[in-house]
This record gives C-alpha cells, sequence and structure tokens, in this order.
C-alpha cells in the first residue's frame, strides 16, 4: 500500500506551527511575567514624567522610646513640564495656581535664586549652583563661558521669553518665573507641601494641566521641652547644596539645621524613591508607578528621659522666675545631668527657652528678645565655674604630691606670700576671719580660698592645667549637637588673647577664676568623672538607631572612656569626703534635708561683677553609688546656695521616677 505523500508534508507544518506557537508562548510569558513590570515602566516613560518622592524622616525618641518628633501625612501638590500646549498655558495655570496659594495662605516653594522684589539681585553663590548655571547654559545665556545678565535684565529676558502678560507686576512675573524656572531646571516641580483639603478640592474641580496631588510628611513635635536639643529642620541652605548634593539630596530636601535634628541627619535621612506620572494629551493625570520605593528614615532614640527633662526644665524656670519676681533682674540659667559611668546626657535645659511647634509663628519675637531664648547655655554658655573647681585642684594637689590627705596649712583671711597681689579668703571679709588649721576634705567643705592659692602656688600652672584637662574643663565635651570649649585660664590662652598672665592669676585660677570659662556641660561631666574615680567619657545624647519599623538594630552607643583621670583611693576619699560633708554639715546642709538620697556637692561663686555674681553648685548622687552628676549655673543668681532647692528638686525627681517605659510609636501609626 503506497504512504500518502501529503502525510510528511503535513507533519513539517504541525512541527513548524508548534514550534511558532511554543516561541510565542515562551516571548509572551517572557515579556508579560518574568520581564513585565520592567517594561510597563519602560513603555510610560516615552509619556511619562519622573518625580523623586521624598523619603519620610526618621522620628527622635528619648530613652525610653516615647515620641519626641515624628511626621504628620500631608498632601503636596506637583506640577509636571511637558503637560502645557504653549507658553501662555503654562502662565495661565501657574498664575491661577498661586492665586489658590495665596487664597489658602499656602506658601509655594521657590529655589530661584533671585531675590523676591525689586530691585533684583542675585542671592549669594547663585553662581556656585549648578542647577542654576545649567539652566542659563540651556536658555543660552551663557556665550563663550561668560553671563552678563544682571538680574534685573535676567528677569526681563526671561519675560520675554516666556510670554508673560504685560499686565503682570515685576513682582508677580517673578513669582510666575520662579515655577517656570523649576520646570525648566527639573522637569517637574514640587510647588507646594502641607495642602489643605479645602485647596486639594479646589484643584480636583478645577483645569490645572499637569497638576498633581501626592502625600508627604511634615514635622511634628509631641513635646514642648528639649527644643535646644531637638533641634529644626529647613531647605537645603545655598552654601550647603554642594555637599548635599553629593550625597544625593534633591534641592528640595529638608534637612537638620541644628540640634539632634542636624546631628543624626545621616540616620534620620531617609532615601528618596522614583515615581512616573502618565498623562493624557490634555495634561490630565492618568496614572502613577513607583520606580523606586521610598525608605523612610531610622528611629533614633535619644539618652534623654523626657519626663524627667520636662522636670528639671520646669524646675530650673521656676528658680529663675521667682528670683526675677523679687530683685526685678533678668536673668538666664541652664541645668545639665549626666549618667556616671557613661557619658549620657540624661536632661540638658536651657531657660529661657522656646516651643519647637510654634517656632515659626513667633520667630521674630525670639530673634529679638533680649534674653536670648534660642541660645542654649547649657552647651554654649561659659561661665567661670567660681569653687565648683577645687575638686580639681585637690586631686592635682593630691595626685602631683603637693599635699597629702593628712596636710594641714594654717590658713589666713589674707594671702601674704607675694607683695602683689594678695588676694583675701571669703570668710576675711567677714569680719577679718579665716578657717585656721585645715586639711584638704575640711577645705573642700568650707570652701577656703586661702588654702587653695597655697596648694595653687604650690604646684604650678601648668600641673593644675594638665588635670583638669584631663576632666575635659576647658574643652569640648564631644555632645553631637556641638558646644563651645570654653576656656582653660593658662599663660598660653593668655598669650593668645593679648591678656596679661602674673603670678596672681595662678592663685585665683585655683580657686575658679582669672580667665577659665565653663559650660554646665563640662561642670556635669567634669562631676561624673571625679563620681566614677576617673572615667572620662565623652558626654552623647545617643542611645541607639532602629530602623524605621523598629525590626533592625542599626547602631548602638558602646564607647570606652576617652581617658581615665589617674586618681589613688586616698585621693578619691579626701575630695569626696570634702563634698559630702558640705552636704551634711557645710552652708546647703539645711536645703538639703529633703534630699530622698545621700548626695555630695560643691558650690560655686562666680564673680562677674562687681554688684551680683553667678551661681554655680555641682552635685553627685547617691553617695556610696553614684548614678548621675548635676550641674546648674544661674546667671546673676548671687552664689550656689541659691540654688540648693533646685538641685535637691532635680536630685528627688530622677530618684523617685517610675522606671515603666513606653513603646515607640511606629512611622505607620495614626496620632491624634
Amino acid at each position: 500500500m503506497n504512504q500518502n505523500p501529503l502525510k510528511p508534508k503535513l507533519a513539517a507544518v504541525a512541527v513548524f506551527f508548534s514550534a511558532f506557537l511554543l516561541l510565542f508562548f515562551f516571548t509572551l510569558y517572557n515579556t508579560q511575567i518574568v520581564h513585565g513590570s520592567e517594561y510597563r515602566a519602560q513603555s510610560r516613560i516615552s509619556n511619562a514624567t519622573t518625580q523623586q518622592v521624598a523619603a519620610a524622616r526618621g522620628v527622635i525618641t528619648d530613652r525610653n522610646g516615647k515620641l519626641l518628633v515624628g511626621n504628620r501625612l500631608t498632601y503636596t501638590l506637583t506640577l509636571s513640564g511637558g503637560s502645557f500646549d504653549d507658553d501662555a498655558q503654562a502662565n495661565d495655570t501657574i498664575i491661577r495656581l498661586l492665586q489658590l496659594c495665596r487664597d489658602n495662605d499656602i506658601a509655594w516653594n521657590d529655589t530661584l535664586p533671585v531675590s523676591r522684589e525689586t530691585p533684583f539681585v542675585y542671592l549669594s553663590t547663585a553662581l556656585d549652583n549648578d542647577d542654576f548655571t545649567g539652566f542659563l547654559k540651556s536658555q543660552k545665556y551663557v556665550h563663550a563661558g561668560k553671563f552678563n545678565l544682571t538680574a534685573t535684565r535676567l528677569m526681563e529676558q526671561l519675560r520675554a521669553d516666556w510670554g508673560l502678560p504685560a499686565s503682570l507686576s515685576d513682582e508677580e512675573a517673578r513669582q510666575i518665573i520662579g515655577v517656570r524656572y523649576e520646570l525648566a531646571a527639573h522637569s517637574s516641580c514640587l510647588l507646594a507641601d502641607d495642602v489643605s483639603v479645602a485647596l486639594i478640592s479646589q484643584i480636583v474641580d478645577g483645569q490645572y494641566p499637569g497638576v498633581s496631588v501626592g502625600t508627604s510628611t511634615v514635622r511634628t513635635y509631641y513635646t514642648p521641652y528639649a527644643a535646644h536639643v531637638l533641634g529644626r529642620i529647613s531647605r537645603i541652605y545655598a552654601e550647603d547644596w554642594d555637599r548635599y548634593k553629593d550625597l544625593g539630596y534633591s534641592m528640595n530636601a529638608l534637612v537638620g539645621s541644628s540640634g539632634a535634628e542636624a546631628a543624626f541627619e545621616s540616620y534620620l535621612h531617609g532615601t528618596d524613591g522614583t515615581r512616573l506620572i502618565t498623562t493624557d494629551e490634555d495634561g490630565r493625570v492618568t496614572g502613577e508607578l513607583y520606580a523606586k520605593t521610598p525608605q523612610p528614615g531610622h528611629t533614633v532614640a535619644l539618652s534623654l528621659d523626657i519626663d524627667f527633662q520636662q522636670d528639671v526644665e520646669e524646675t530650673l524656670a521656676r528658680t529663675i522666675e521667682d528670683m526675677i519676681a523679687e530683685d526685678g533682674i533678668q536673668r538666664g540659667g541652664a541645668a545639665a545631668v549626666v549618667k556616671v559611668g557613661t557619658g549620657e546626657v540624661l536632661a540638658l535645659a536651657s531657660y529661657p527657652t522656646y516651643d519647637l511647634a510654634n517656632f515659626n509663628n513667633i520667630y521674630n519675637e525670639l530673634l529679638e528678645d533680649p534674653r536670648l531664648p534660642m541660645f542654649n547655655r547649657a552647651t554654649d554658655g561659659t561661665y567661670a565655674p567660681g569653687s565648683t573647681f577645687k575638686p580639681c585642684t585637690a586631686v592635682a594637689a593630691l595626685e602631683s604630691g603637693v599635699i597629702n590627705p593628712s596636710s594641714i596649712i594654717h590658713t589666713k583671711g589674707i594671702y601674704t606670700y607675694y607683695a602683689y597681689p594678695q588676694p583675701t579668703c571669703w570668710i576675711y571679709g567677714q569680719n577679718g576671719g579665716n578657717h585656721g588649721n585645715i586639711n584638704v576634705s575640711q577645705a573642700i567643705t568650707v570652701s577656703c580660698n586661702y588654702f587653695f592659692f597655697e596648694v595653687g602656688r604650690l604646684m604650678g600652672i601648668d600641673t593644675l592645667d594638665d588635670y583638669a584637662t584631663q576632666f575635659g574643663l576647658g574643652q569640648h565635651t564631644g555632645i553631637e549637637i556641638g558646644d563651645s570649649a570654653g576656656a582653660l585660664a593658662s599663660p598660653t590662652y593668655a598669650e593668645a588673647h593679648n591678656l596679661d598672665w602674673t603670678d596672681g592669676q595662678t592663685l585665683t585660677a585655683a580657686i575658679g577664676q582669672s580667665y577659665n570659662l565653663f559650660t554646665p556641660l563640662q561642670l556635669a561631666n567634669y562631676t561624673a568623672t571625679l563620681a566614677s574615680g576617673g572615667e572620662h567619657y565623652q558626654a552623647h545624647l545617643l542611645k541607639d538607631v532602629k530602623t524605621y519599623d523598629n525590626s533592625e538594630l542599626v547602631y548602638v552607643w558602646d564607647e570606652e572612656p576617652l581617658n581615665v583621670v589617674e586618681m589613688s583611693e586616698s585621693t578619691q576619699q579626701a575630695v569626696r569626703v570634702g563634698m559630702r560633708n558640705l552636704v551634711l554639715h557645710g552652708n546647703i546642709s539645711s536645703l538639703f534635708t529633703r534630699c530622698i538620697v545621700p548626695a555630695a556637692a560643691k558650690t560655686g561663686t562666680a564673680q562677674v561683677g562687681t554688684e551680683i555674681n553667678n551661681g554655680v553648685l555641682v552635685a553627685y548622687a547617691p553617695y556610696d553609688d553614684p548614678e548621675i552628676a548635676v550641674a546648674v549655673v544661674i546667671e546673676k543668681g548671687g552664689g550656689g546656695y541659691y540654688l540648693g532647692n533646685t538641685v535637691v528638686d532635680i536630685l528627688n525627681s530622677y530618684f523617685s521616677r517610675d522606671d515603666s517605659t513606653a513603646e515607640i510609636v511606629g512611622e505607620n501609626t495614626l496620632l491624634k
């Protein structure tokens, strides 16, 4: 039987079509399933604009997880370039949008480095701005590498090039040009953030080509306390743009400008995302697609205890306001509390202060206030320490062998070793008195100037300065928000500042006068170093850092001491007994009867004029097993004695606190 000649041909056709169908289905699967999202994104690029989506900023909590600074969800308005038929349509849309913003009291973003009012001038570093110079080149305003247009002439040229209506005033035209510039430089413009629902409804109801409504976050403050510590955020300053640009920031990015916001910017600033927005031929938005999802910033936990911080601020404020009410003298002050053995800053108060949540509304008032509420006295205020410096002098004298704990010095009211000067002890002013024969512990308790004049002379300024430096006095503490180094009295310092240095300067330096100037935080950290037996830690605010969802620990503070001040057990005991006896039997003993834990302290009266002195008081507690060190300084406070109740209130607040903690509030948690 003969084989059908068509069968081989049909078989070949069947194989061909089967192979074709397999190839077709493979291609379809590869296109839609394997690379679907990639090709879909690519297909939209041709009729879409790219927007950078700002990541939510990380939150800041206290040591117990209580939310201090977070974010509130808001609406944003973005204007996309390439959505207009012509300049007339672009100008008309922008004019109506800006009028909507005015009607709703909404500020819009403007990065054009030209003043907003006539006569127009370039803002500082305008020509160092790469975006601006790139724009000028694209507009062909740069010829042979030179740009010669004045700001006024540039505004006139852009007004003509972009066809702005002649009816607009120069200032109105400048506003439109600011938006057109952003569109020309970046293809899209984040016109406004924190936009009201009322404005959004008007946008939706109107005809606004290229306008899209998005979401973002604004900084929200959950405490009125710790303003100087938490700090603020702002748009990137022109002089800082090069640095942030190299870090991948957008020009409109918000960054920390002070306090913890600036210190921990690298943790708090998330990773921005990218969004593709498609529009139809009429400029209406038809879809959005994330090409890169934004990643929120990390959660930064500070060493502060915000409830304790509140008590410290309120105690300090009450003391100062009571003093003002009594004598009518305006004054400020500060308090710092440091954890012994770690350098953690538990509270940092400066008075007068302000509320971050209301900062923008009262900025001018704060700026003009003669009491300088924005000045952080705790870290940047420098004050003579007075007699609170005497424990340092005692350590230097004991460790250098000038005296031992049992050494007796016969003190007189007036120090007559030099023909001039002949400084006096404070007790000499009381009927020519003196402290008689005393040892170093007794000298600390009664704060005898004569005793410390003598040991200061015997060991010399170099030895004294060596130990003071080891305690961190006259040095930066290392706190992340920055501080003043103050000044440590020495011949070198005097020469550098064209000041005199005499034998008398060594005597007064030994009692905390001369050119000595320290911050309250330095004094607290110095006291913590004394209490710890010599372990000098960096003062710090950072406790730990976690990812935004708290699922991963990114960083935890675990640093060794900066240095250890070598102090024998006998030296430590001599100084500790002197400070303890001040609390038990000295002039502040009646005030410390309220203290719920045994404490040790040293008062200081810092001479700043002929009429009134600053008050300084340092303390640590408990005496036998120190946990915290406190320093309080009040300008024109009269003397350390008058700060006794303030320090007792601070100690009682800390040692009566409940150890319970609060849960950290996540970034996606709804907050009312």
